[in-house]
């Protein structure tokens, strides 16, 4: 191990250890500092609200956190690029995406790593603790079982469900593409579409691709044996609806011509030649985590017209979870909603896709320390910290959400909804504080 990795383990070891061990923690919001508020908070007071919450189960959301509560759950199987390091090892990536919720949408979490890879156990466990939140968030749950988990606690729980691996990236990298098609000319109904990785994600992201105007014969799906054609077997369910009956085999073969490469898989499987085959202007989306598909330098190198995004912050076009999933629950916690459904997660896209085209706030340029970010090939999506994500893209969900019919409360002044998202990440944020005092700092600049 050289001394940059190890100085890159030590911080990130200590970063976790050092002070309160961990990542978060749990906050009273209520005053407790006199025997009074101590009677109402627990014994004799709280009696009264669990017997309105027993007349009326609704009025959990009224009476206690239920409402701005989500579970990040996970079992461990499926993390970051570790792959199955168990329930308790995935627990820091569990604590880290709490903080998210809460840094980027105000949202409180409790993370619950269950000690099991039985799809059962796992939906049993879920579906039993369900009552203590408004939404739940799976996370880190490998193929295929993350689809029968995600799909049976939908239809089973009535509060939002939604797998983040799956839905997450495809949200951002259909926003991404859609500015990217623009861009280029080029229609969606007829672009030619080359997915590398079978996994949670890639499906996901073929799927929510088909949902908005790309055609089912014009995408192909690669794993790691090849293109996944009709002439194979013992395909699962999952691989098998994007089977084709095309003569190719081999990625290469499959990226001759080709519009758009979405690569969810492992480190530089793609070449440059493969990049050269392709179609004019392509789109390439090389989101494998932390080295991509192809490297930065070598796609920028193989062609002058190419559109290159990466999972990484030190990159162009960065797709990243964190533009969605805080704001998609967000939305949907604000009118109860009963699930996250594909209006929800296309309105999310298209809010997304129209952000990435207004004006960039100072505030956002002095954050990045680039005073030239406008929309183009380096600017397909929103930056994480623009301020402006938690109004927009929440907003667009919720509406999404009420206009769909699984909205169990209306909101009938947007004005002041907006206003409302946004005072919660207000001056009194640490996050835009830091951002804020950065601007200041760097030049007097409109803010």
């Amino acid at each position: 191990m050289g001394n940059n990795a190890k100085s890159k383990k030590e911080e990130a070891l200590l970063y976790h250890s050092e002070g309160r061990p961990g990542k978060i923690e749990v906050v009273p919001t209520k005053p407790y500092s006199t025997q009074k508020d101590l009677s109402l908070a627990y014994s004799p007071g709280v009696a009264e609200p669990c017997l309105a919450i027993q007349e009326n189960p609704d009025d959990a959301y009224k009476y206690t956190a239920k409402g701005n509560l989500v579970a990040v759950i996970s079992n461990g199987t499926a993390v970051l690029g570790l792959g199955d390091i168990g329930a308790m090892a995935g627990k820091p990536v569990m604590e880290g995406k709490g903080l998210l919720f809460k840094t980027f949408a105000d949202i409180d979490v409790f993370d619950i790593e269950v000690n099991t890879k039985n799809t059962e156990q796992f939906i049993e466990t879920v579906k039993n603790i369900s009552v203590t939140f408004g939404g739940i968030n799976l996370e880190d749950i490998k193929a295929p079982e993350c689809f029968e988990i995600e799909e049976r606690l939908k239809e089973e729980l009535p509060i939002p469900v939604m797998h983040d691996d799956q839905h997450g990236t495809a949200i951002i990298s259909s926003a991404a593409l859609l500015n990217a098609l623009e861009i280029t000319g080029k229609k969606i109904d007829r672009v030619q579409v080359v997915v590398n990785g079978a996994g949670a994600a890639a499906v996901s992201c073929a799927k929510l691709y088909m949902a908005l105007g790309v055609r089912p014969e014009n995408l192909v799906m690669c794993d790691s044996k090849g293109v996944i054609t009709t002439r194979r077997t013992n395909l699962s369910a999952a691989k098998a609806q994007f089977a084709t009956d095309r003569d190719i085999a081999t990625l290469a073969e499959a990226l001759r011509g080709a519009d758009v490469f979405l690569g969810l898989s492992v480190a530089d499987v793609l070449t440059q030649e493969m990049v050269r085959s392709m179609a004019a202007d392509p789109i390439v989306f090389a989101l494998a985590n932390p080295n991509p598909e192809i490297s930065y330098d070598n796609a920028m190198a193989a062609r002058e017209d190419i559109i290159f995004a990466t999972g990484r912050s030190d990159y162009p076009n960065q797709v990243n979870n964190v533009l969605g999933f805080p704001y998609i629950f967000r939305g949907a916690l604000d009118v109860r909603a009963t699930k996250i459904n594909e209006e929800m997660k296309i309105a999310a896209v298209l809010a997304l896709a129209k952000l990435a085209k207004e004006p960039v706030p100072d505030i956002v340029a002095a954050a990045y320390n680039d005073n030239d970010i406008t929309f183009g090939r380096e600017y397909l999506i929103p930056k994480a910290l623009d301020p402006r994500l938690i109004s927009c893209i929440s907003a667009a969900v919720a509406k999404a959400a009420i206009e769909s019919g699984v909205a169990r409360k209306e909101i009938t002044d947007w004005k002041a909804y907006m206003a409302e998202l946004e005072s919660r990440m207000g001056r009194d944020d640490k996050l835009m504080r830091a951002i804020r005092s950065k601007v200041v700092t760097a030049a007097p600049r409109r803010i």
